[in-house]
């Protein structure tokens, strides 16, 4: 009998006319999460171990607010435009001045952001300090659009999202931090790695050990015990999603 076919057929190797300029390609991670979760503490100890493994590294800062830093800034939106600044010229308040310090940004990806890059190489690895507005990452779209940017520049971007752990203290609070983060990870559509930080101020660390697998069916019988009747479809809903 004459032999099978294969079941698939190998892909001919890419030819890649002589004096062709190779695609070149970057590296980002998005470093995302509420206020207060320990996004910069979190970039000062990645600085620092990929100064110890010999990995070349640059942090950019993205939030128009911050104002003292652990590591050193490569790039600074503070150059383009401060929340303060913002605040007094256009008496705006902090979320409003912070919202519109973003949309300024998208406006100069081509100019400003476009210029600072020029100035890594390929195999750079840059981390993007963001600031701490949740809308930033689940609704409001400048954030995607930074992504989208950074992605026509060949860079390969990833999204890291940060959760203060003492946050994890109870299947409500659970819940509430695990929407956060699946709005944040289906707005900027990249691979996405959640974290709990925090976990040397966790007194009981068995108490946030339930929560890293969780059961839905335990989750489910902890939301009705602690919510009323009338809420247990939306908490079956909830369980099972997560």
């Amino acid at each position: 009998t004459p032999p099978k076919p294969p079941l698939y057929y190998p892909a001919p190797p890419l030819s890649i006319p002589s004096g062709s300029p190779t695609p070149t390609m970057g590296f980002a991670q998005l470093v995302i999460g509420p206020a207060g979760s320990g996004k910069s503490t979190y970039c000062s100890g990645l600085y620092q171990h990929c100064e110890t493994v010999g990995r070349r590294i640059h942090m950019v800062n993205l939030d128009p607010a911050a104002e003292h830093f652990s590591y050193p800034v490569s790039t600074d939106i503070r150059e383009l435009i401060s929340l303060d600044d913002v605040m007094e010229e256009l008496g705006m308040g902090p979320n409003g001045g912070l919202i519109y310090c973003m949309e300024h940004l998208e406006d100069n990806l081509d100019d400003w952001l476009d210029e600072q890059l020029e100035n890594y190489l390929d195999d750079d690895y840059l981390v993007f300090d963001c600031p701490g507005q949740i809308e930033l990452f689940t609704h409001v779209p400048v954030l995607h659009n930074f992504v989208e940017y950074l992605k026509r520049k060949n860079f390969t971007v990833c999204a890291v999202y940060l959760l203060d752990s003492q946050f994890v203290s109870d299947v409500t609070k659970y819940i509430s931090g695990c929407m956060a983060s699946l709005s944040a990870m289906i707005q900027l559509e990249l691979p996405h790695i959640n974290i709990l930080s925090k976990m040397d101020l966790v007194s009981n660390k068995k108490d946030v050990e339930d929560y890293l697998n969780p059961e839905a069916q335990v989750l489910l019988s902890q939301l009705n015990r602690q919510m009323a009747p009338r809420f247990h479809k939306l908490n079956k809903a909830l369980a099972e999603l997560v």
